[in-house]
């Protein structure tokens, strides 16, 4: 009984600390680093460069000597016999053919083989070609990484926001509760109707729902968040960069950074691979060339139709080796090699398009997200306006309503359109820094 009750003291314990474990501060590079370390994508893609690493060195291994070893134990139970005239044999008739056995009934061999290239073309130019295809490897991991950043800022900013929208929507919700409470103060002692008491009601409803909803839309952002970084979906964590307002600043000057191919990733890749391209023609041209290689074997044979023989190593055992020096000329191919470098050369030019075509997707995408921050600023710009004056009307009708010179409906029409105000602002707000993330990627500042 004691031990169950110790049992369960130390899972209680346990649970304990789980419910008081302390919340994860993140700044935005905090999360966008987090992310990088844990996602599955980025991990995976580490995991691809390791994987392009031992593919290397397996074409490494092609060029060096190539040492194997065998041993082999043959039975005969039936011999093949061959016939031989009988006048080979003595005593034999000359008019016959007369079967011999020339093979033992048991045989064994062991030996060694090695071999070496001394010169091939193909294994040469894949030789070359290791650094460049490690390079790509590197590259696609970090387009991939990159990738990833964008993805948690957009969903790091879509969390700060709705937070501040939740906040705020609270802070009316709870005014419009107070003149609830007020009003029917006043109708209970007849200074107000019923019908402003239902008017309030049904505010304070709209209030409430739309509470939930961003409440729900908070938890949503939060778990993307948490799955873009690769973390548990039920860790606590807390925003640090919530100043949203503060990088508007950074973004202006973001607009005006001028366009540089070899900064994007995508960039790089195809010239990656238009760099393999030429190693890919290289080796087809060079496969035209003779190659050399040396080979070589050692061992030890014996036969016997007695299997007590083979056991008679030192006795027995016959020894022998040879050496080789290979060369082969390839001849004709029937225009294989001929069409295989026409190929390499037209990858080579539909390359080259691609890597034009980019160009063009990239200035493309970088006035699109131009245009289209600019066009967002603006409308921040003009709902911040419209937002100040909804604050000023609210303030002042909430001011004439406690003064006793305002009316319910006033407070209401006026909290009606604060609410839509305050949606419009972080409507553009959201889309402010939808558009500098997209102008970020477009310039190739995610690394």
């Amino acid at each position: 009984m004691r031990r169950i009750i110790v049992s369960l003291s130390i899972l209680a314990a346990c649970a304990s600390s789980a419910y008081a474990q302390e919340p994860m501060a993140l700044s935005l590079q905090a999360a966008m680093d987090y992310a990088v370390k844990n996602n599955a994508a980025a991990k995976n893609s580490r995991l691809d460069v390791l994987i392009q690493d031992a593919q290397n060195k397996q074409t490494t291994a092609i060029a060096l000597p190539q040492v194997n070893g065998k041993g082999d134990f043959s039975q005969f139970f039936n011999i093949q016999k061959a016939f031989l005239p009988g006048s080979f044999i003595p005593g034999g008739d000359p008019t016959e053919y007369v079967p011999v056995a020339f093979t033992p009934r048991y045989s064994t061999t062991a030996s060694a083989t090695a071999s070496q290239i001394l010169f091939d073309g193909s294994v040469m130019v894949a030789l070359q070609a290791r650094n460049a295809v490690m390079e790509l490897a590197r590259t696609n991991s970090s387009l991939t990484e990159e990738q990833i950043r964008y993805n948690v800022q957009r969903a790091y900013y879509a969390l700060v926001i709705a937070k501040r929208q939740l906040g705020i929507l609270n802070s009316s919700l709870a005014f419009a509760r107070d003149i609830l409470k007020d009003i029917t103060v006043l109708r209970d002692n007849g200074y107000a109707e019923k019908i402003d008491v239902d008017r309030t009601n049904v505010q304070v409803n709209n209030l409430a729902t739309d509470s939930l909803r961003i409440s729900s839309i908070l938890e949503v952002s939060e778990q993307a968040l948490k799955y873009q970084m690769g973390m548990n979906i039920n860790a606590p964590i807390v925003l640090i960069d919530t100043s949203v307002e503060q990088n508007i600043s950074k973004t202006l000057a973001l607009s005006d950074e001028n366009i540089d191919y070899t900064r994007r990733t995508e960039y790089q890749l195809l010239q990656l691979q238009q760099e393999l391209n030429g190693y890919n023609l290289k080796r087809y041209r060079l496969a035209g060339l003779p190659s050399l290689g040396l080979a070589g074997s050692l061992g030890y044979n014996y036969g016997s139709n007695y299997l007590s023989d083979m056991f008679k190593f030192r006795e027995k055992y016959q020894f022998f080796s040879f050496g080789a020096l290979q060369l082969n000329v390839p001849i004709f191919s029937g225009f294989k090699r001929k069409n295989q470098v026409t190929e390499a050369k037209i990858n080579i030019d539909k390359t080259q398009n691609n890597i034009e075509n980019l160009k063009l997707t990239i200035d493309f995408q970088t006035q699109q997200a131009r245009t289209t921050l600019k066009n967002s600023l603006l409308q921040l710009e003009s709902q911040e306006r419209n937002l100040k004056l909804a604050n000023s009307v609210t303030d002042l009708a909430r001011k004439k309503y406690k003064a006793g010179v305002g009316s319910n409906m006033e407070v209401s029409q006026a909290q009606t359109e604060l609410l839509n105000a305050q949606n419009n602002y972080f409507n553009s707000l959201m889309d402010v820094m939808n558009s500098q993330s997209d102008l970020q990627r477009a310039l190739g500042n995610f690394k």
